[in-house]
């Protein structure tokens, strides 16, 4: 790909081509389902201005109090949140004096608890994605330290 095709692309392609080319460096590839789950969870939050600002934990403790398809969101939403923590910004880990573990444990539970709660078609990715957590993780921090054009597009940090 070349320097002018990264700035004209749509946000979709050049996500998926950044998670392509992170997992192809990692020498382990993503199923097609997670691959698209990955790229998915980038394209929703590139925008978000109040990532890093919210306490997982308690984002946690809140979706237990929610019952069906909040309960669900809400547990979906501590995964992704967790997920692009620990891939994107490893560093707030140490920083909230947590171990490195502390997101990807947290995120594969909440996305293992979706696939024990989800009645409809997609408890089978998210119990996939529960056991891929830290291959996700891994595939985000080689997109992290992949250099150039790509980096433009990076998630937004408060």
């Amino acid at each position: 790909m070349t320097m002018d095709a990264w700035r004209q692309g749509a946000a979709l392609e050049l996500w998926q081509s950044l998670v392509h080319e992170a997992a192809d460096q990692r020498g382990q590839a993503l199923d097609e389902a997670q691959e698209a789950y990955l790229v998915f969870v980038l394209l929703r939050y590139q925008r978000e201005q109040t990532l890093l600002a919210r306490t997982q934990a308690l984002a946690w403790l809140h979706a237990q109090q929610q019952v069906g398809q909040r309960r669900i969101d809400a547990l979906r939403d501590v995964g992704d949140h967790c997920l692009l923590i620990a891939g994107l910004f490893p560093g707030v880990a140490q920083r909230r004096r947590v171990s490195e573990g502390y997101f990807i444990d947290l995120g594969r539970g909440a996305y293992a608890e979706v696939a024990q709660t989800e009645r409809r078609g997609s408890a089978d990715l998210f119990a996939q994605l529960a056991a891929g957590f830290a291959g996700l993780v891994g595939t985000l921090r080689a997109m992290r330290a992949m250099r150039g054009p790509a980096m433009e597009l990076s998630l937004a940090v408060p």
